[in-house]
């Protein structure tokens, strides 16, 4: 049980799965916690057990973040609540078929709940951490982020937005003092499987990672100082040579003139 405290962090999609895992990690690194998620029943029972175990305070958010009225309530915590030293943006949706199955709604509902609301979050929270010299957002985002062909198109989109998102206000924030850190999660075991329309059952065994061990390398990642962290990646060169490549074309992104492969010959 740890008594020191390291300010608060408010994480959402808290009540389940990963972002439950972040509460307990965290409490126990000495965190108290805001906890964020729809389902009231579950985010009370976390809270108590936290609470018990871990002697943090922990208050909950009943919130939809899928809803205007549930981002404006979560924001404004994060814009008045001083104590607030980290935001966990875990809150998100996926879906697993191909885009011409879909349902529209359903694509817009992910968007609203995997771009606006992390964004508008984020942009509740970064003045205040700028204000103070310090912070830490730590966004989910999906290996579908570097690898969007293998599930819905809409969700590899959503996260690659993220991962875009992070990498820019690593690059704008960095000299403020705010850390920034995207976790790329492959295949790890939740409801988000159910929910998106393929059990977890039906995935092979070797691909499936377990919350608890997801969470923890993100943690040890976010300890190592990475701005983005795979956590079943073997090796970080290989990361590393995929952004240095990236990084590579930026003096020919843009010219004047077109590519002399693509002019008329």
């Amino acid at each position: 049980m740890s008594t020191s405290s390291k300010g608060t962090a408010l994480i959402t999609g808290a009540s389940s799965g990963i972002g439950a895992i972040y509460a307990d990690r965290l409490a126990r690194r000495g965190y108290d916690l805001i906890l964020v998620a729809r389902n009231r029943d579950r985010l009370d029972s976390l809270a108590t057990r936290l609470t018990t175990e871990t002697g943090r305070t922990v208050e909950v958010v009943p919130a939809d973040l899928g809803a205007d009225e549930g981002i404006a309530r979560v924001a404004e915590i994060l814009r008045t609540d001083a104590s607030i030293t980290m935001l966990v943006n875990n809150a998100g949706v996926g879906a697993t078929a191909p885009l011409l199955q879909s349902d529209p709604d359903k694509m817009d509902a992910m968007i609203a709940l995997n771009v606006v609301a992390l964004t508008r979050l984020t942009e509740a929270v970064a003045p205040k951490f700028v204000e103070r010299g310090t912070g830490t957002i730590i966004n989910i985002a999906s290996i579908v982020a570097i690898a969007p062909e293998r599930l819905n198109g809409v969700y590899g989109g959503t996260k690659a937005f993220v991962l875009a998102f992070s990498q820019s206000l690593h690059h704008e924030l960095a000299s403020e003092g705010v850390r920034i850190q995207v976790v790329l999660p492959g295949a790890t075991s939740t409801e988000f499987w159910e929910i998106a329309g393929r059990p977890v059952s039906q995935l092979p065994e070797a691909i499936v990672m377990s919350a608890e061990d997801m969470v923890d390398a993100a943690l040890a990642g976010l300890d190592q100082g990475e701005l983005v962290t795979i956590p079943a990646l073997p090796d970080v060169s290989d990361w590393n040579a995929f952004e240095g490549a990236r990084q590579a074309l930026g003096p020919n992104l843009s010219h004047r003139k077109p590519a002399q492969r693509l002019l008329a010959s």
